[in-house]
């Protein structure tokens, strides 16, 4: 029986610590694996694609941040495919959770490829030029002679000549050594793309945090709009840190509005001649001053850091009902607009009974002017638009009687009615007629639905955006920086100078070399080698 001898075991991987190949190890090579992947240039060229290809539903299928109606109809036309597609986000491609995550990791990986990308540039900008190299021969530019001086007064024939370059000169024993380099603006026009980039999303997502938009529509002919809340705009979009409630102040008046159109009903012009008062103006108190302002198409009214647009504009037909008891209503609102070619308008106007307390007769004695509006009529038997401008107007109006749903404290359209009210009986129809401005329409209980005329109104927009000064700033200078990189050339120099055996003349070799492929530094080496070589006959060149 032999006896067996243990050999002392061997301590293993401590699993708390990263370096020694424990699962802490594993977790952080992981990690840094993974930082190391999303920070790649493919990478972000990969997720930037994927954006891009994300963003196409956006542009081909409506979205409800934009319009509703649209994607209700194609939940109508498409009732097998719609859902799908709902389930998937397509319908709001902007706010999806898919596409939030692409962009996201978008921006982490452009920061994260950017920011060391950044730094080495910086390293670089600051960077002294490259020591000579052992062998100038094997460089793309060189040049030899014999000079009939001195070191002391080659070199000084050396330091005349690199002036402008960022130069730096040794001794190496009885030999003295030059090393130039010029071409350092190339650097900053690379550090300045890159800080420029960065800038660029900051103040993008500045705009998105801090930003809102919002759209309203106003009667011309002295309509106004205050920009003190939410409350005033037909809609609105905050951004992520604007709870509406500290809004810029500011009013605007539309006091006329005039288009012209081309033969074939095209639009050549849109000018709303408005007034508005600023927000030192409303704390001042002077409310009956107002600053007029031509707005126009792709000239907003800009104060206070807010911008207003004029984005569209349309009519609104005007009617007086009076009731049997002689009292008189007028109603008047947008009616939208159905064909842009020729603004056949559609809406509703609504109106309650007067002086009536009875809930029950209150509700049930509501009545809504709905139909067509013509603002160039063609004159038929069927009301049809001809032309955009408001030339013979002419109304297509069925006039509804019932239950509006005005009592029951839940929105509603402000362009139609219930449909299902008129299904269920609770709206029915008391009179249809085509009417042109000063004709009416009595109803069976006597009640006179008079066609007054067309008002126009427009549509605008306010914007507010706090990054947008500094995206302009910083788009500015990313193309000053990408122009500087793309042309200026980081280009060397080198210079050796070497005593002849006599002492009275010295050996002058040269080299050069260019860092980036960008032709023209031959013929700037070509001048300099002839600065310091061409009174010699020894003189050799090789490039």
């Amino acid at each position: 029986m032999s006896a067996q001898t243990e050999s002392p075991a061997r301590p293993g991987p401590d699993p708390e610590q990263p370096g020694a190949g424990g699962r802490l190890g594993s977790v952080w090579a992981v990690l840094r694996n993974s930082w190391r992947g999303l920070t790649a240039m493919r990478t972000a060229l990969v997720l930037l694609f994927l954006l891009a290809l994300g963003a196409l539903p956006g542009a081909l299928l409506p979205q409800r941040s934009l319009n509703q109606t649209l994607v209700d109809k194609y939940f109508t036309d498409y009732p097998w495919l719609a859902p799908t597609l709902d389930r998937l986000g397509f319908f709001d491609i902007f706010a999806a959770p898919w596409f939030a995550a692409i962009y996201l990791l978008l921006m982490v990986s452009l920061i994260g490829c950017v920011l060391p990308r950044t730094v080495e540039h910086a390293k670089a900008l600051r960077a002294a030029p490259v020591a000579v190299p052992r062998n100038l021969g094997r460089m793309p530019h060189h040049g030899r002679a014999v000079l009939d001086m001195g070191i002391d007064e080659a070199a000084g024939l050396v330091r005349t000549r690199l002036r402008g370059w960022r130069s730096a000169e040794q001794e190496d024993g009885p030999a003295r050594t030059f090393s130039a380099e010029k071409g350092y603006l190339r650097e900053l026009g690379n550090l300045l793309f890159h800080l420029s980039l960065i800038g660029l999303l900051v103040g993008f997502g500045a705009g998105k945090l801090f930003g809102y938009e919002g759209q309203v529509i106003v009667m011309s002919g002295g309509g106004q709009f205050c920009n003190t809340g939410i409350l005033g705009y037909d809609s609105f979009r905050a951004g992520l840190r604007v709870d509406g409630t500290d809004l810029t102040p500011f009013c605007v008046r539309v006091d006329d509005f005039q288009t012209q159109y081309l033969a074939n009903g095209q639009a050549n012009s849109f000018d709303a001649r408005i007034g508005y008062q600023t927000g030192a103006d409303l704390a001042a108190g002077d409310v009956e001053q107002w600053r007029p302002y031509d707005l126009s198409v792709n000239h907003p009214l800009r104060l206070d850091g807010d911008r207003v647009y004029l984005l569209g504009n349309g009519y609104a037909p005007q009617f007086t009902v009076t009731f049997p008891d002689g009292q008189q209503r007028t109603g008047e609102i947008q009616w939208r607009p159905v064909d842009m070619g020729t603004l056949l308008s559609e809406g509703a106007t609504k109106f309650e009974p007067p002086g009536v307390t009875n809930d029950e007769q209150r509700r049930t004695r509501q009545l809504a002017i709905t139909g067509l509006l013509a603002p160039t009529s063609s004159g038929g038997t069927v009301v049809t638009s001809v032309f955009p401008d408001l030339l013979n107007p002419e109304v297509a109006v069925d006039v509804l009687r019932g239950d509006l749903g005005l009592d029951d404290g839940r929105g509603q359209s402000i362009f139609q009615v219930d449909q299902s009210k008129v299904d269920s009986g609770q709206l029915t129809r008391v009179a249809r007629a085509n009417l042109v401005p000063g004709q009416s329409v009595t109803l069976d209980d006597g009640t006179v639905v008079r066609f007054d005329g067309v008002q126009k109104w427009v549509n605008l927009q306010i914007s507010h955006d706090p990054g947008q000064n500094y995206v302009l700033v910083f788009a500015i200078l990313l193309l000053a920086g990408l122009g500087l990189s793309l042309t200026i050339r980081r280009r060397r120099f080198w210079a050796r100078l070497t005593p002849a055996d006599d002492g009275a003349r010295t050996v002058v070799e040269v080299g050069g070399l260019a860092r980036t492929d960008r032709a023209g530094y031959g013929e700037e080496f070509d001048r300099l080698r002839a600065d310091l070589l061409k009174s010699h006959s020894e003189a050799t060149k090789d490039t």
